[in-house]
C-alpha cells in the first residue's frame, strides 16, 4: 500500500514535460548550474497570468545564488532550459529540455534594479530585449531552443545604461492555449551587471503580473485552413456590409487580428491561440503570430 502511494506521488513528476531555466552563459562561457540565476525547484508552469510569481517564478533552489554576472553591451547572453535541474531526468529523456509538443515563443525582458542579487521582482518595470516566435517554415522559438540543446541566446543591446538588471527569460508553451487559461508560462530571472557607456533606460515597459491578458486572441490559423472560411474576404470589402460600422471593422476570417471590438490593449497577448488542428498536427506555417508584450528595444 505504501509503495503504491509513493508511486502515485511520483507520477506527476515523471509524466511532466516541463522545463526549468537553470544556467547563464556569456559569449559561450557557462557560469554553472544555478549560478547568477534564480532557479525554481519545480518544473511546473504558471498558468494564471495574474499570479504574483509570474515575474521570476518561486520556490528557488537554496541557497539562492548571490552572484551578479558581469556583461557589456553587444555580449551574447544565453539561458539554459532543462527538464529538471541538472538537465535530462534520465538517459534519453524525450522531454529534455522540454516536450517537442510544447511549441511557442521564447522571450527575454530586463528590469533596472539597484542590486540584482537582492532585488525583489515585485513592482518592477520590464522592457523586452529579445524574442523568437513563429517563422515562415512553421518553426517556433521553442523548436530552435530544443535544437540548441536547451540554450536560448540573444545579443545584449549596446545602448543600455550601466547598472544592475534582472534578466527575465520566458517560454510560453501554446499546445493547450486554444482555451483561456491553458497557456503555460515558464520563467526564470538572472542577475546581471551591465557596464559600458550606453544611456538607454530601455523601451516600453510592462509589469508582471499585468503584461498579459486573455481578452484578445491574435492568431486563429485553424479557421484559415478551412476552405469555406479561407475564401471569405474582409467584411468591409462586401458592399452589403461596407456601410455598417460594426461589420466594416471585422477583418477577414482566418487572418491574424490584433484586437476584439472595444477590447484592444497596448500589449495584445498572443496567449489564446490554436496551434494544432483537430488531428493534432501543427498549423500556421507562414501565418502571422504576434508575440505578447511590447516591442523589442532597438538601439
Amino acid at each position: 500500500m505504501k509503495l503504491s502511494v509513493a508511486i502515485a506521488a511520483l507520477l506527476p513528476l515523471l509524466s511532466s514535460a516541463h522545463t526549468i531555466a537553470q544556467r547563464v552563459r556569456v559569449n559561450g562561457a557557462d557560469n554553472g548550474e544555478a549560478v547568477g540565476i534564480r532557479t525554481a525547484q519545480s518544473n511546473y508552469p504558471i498558468q494564471n497570468v495574474n499570479d504574483g510569481n509570474i515575474a521570476c517564478n518561486s520556490n528557488f533552489k537554496q541557497p539562492v545564488s548571490t552572484k551578479v554576472i558581469p556583461v557589456k553591451g553587444g555580449d551574447r547572453v544565453g539561458v539554459l532550459w532543462g527538464h529538471v535541474i541538472g538537465g535530462a531526468q534520465f538517459s534519453g529523456d524525450p522531454d529534455h529540455p522540454i516536450a517537442k509538443s510544447h511549441k511557442g515563443p521564447t522571450i527575454f525582458y530586463m528590469a533596472k534594479v539597484s542590486n540584482a542579487a537582492t532585488a525583489s521582482p515585485s513592482g518592477l518595470k520590464w522592457f523586452k530585449v529579445a524574442e523568437d516566435g513563429l517563422d515562415g517554415s512553421g518553426q517556433w522559438g521553442v523548436d530552435r531552443m530544443i535544437s540548441n540543446n536547451g540554450w536560448v541566446d540573444f545579443t545584449l543591446p549596446s545602448c543600455l545604461a550601466a547598472g544592475d538588471y534582472l534578466l527575465r527569460a520566458e517560454i510560453i508553451a501554446l499546445h493547450s492555449a486554444s482555451k483561456s487559461g491553458e497557456a503555460q508560462f515558464y520563467m526564470g530571472c538572472a542577475q546581471l551587471k551591465v557596464s559600458g557607456s550606453g544611456s538607454s533606460s530601455g523601451g516600453q515597459t510592462v509589469s508582471f503580473p499585468g503584461a498579459y491578458s486573455y481578452m484578445t486572441s491574435s492568431y486563429i490559423p485553424a479557421l484559415a485552413s478551412i476552405p469555406v472560411f479561407a475564401s471569405i474576404p474582409a467584411f468591409a470589402s462586401i458592399p452589403a456590409f461596407a456601410s455598417i460600422p460594426a461589420f466594416a471593422s471585422i477583418p477577414a476570417l482566418g487572418v491574424a487580428s490584433s484586437s476584439c471590438a472595444n477590447e484592444k490593449q497596448a500589449n495584445d497577448a498572443g496567449i489564446l491561440v490554436s496551434i494544432y488542428n483537430s488531428q493534432g498536427q501543427p498549423v500556421g506555417s507562414g501565418t502571422p503570430y504576434k508575440i505578447p508584450g511590447p516591442a523589442v528595444l532597438k538601439c
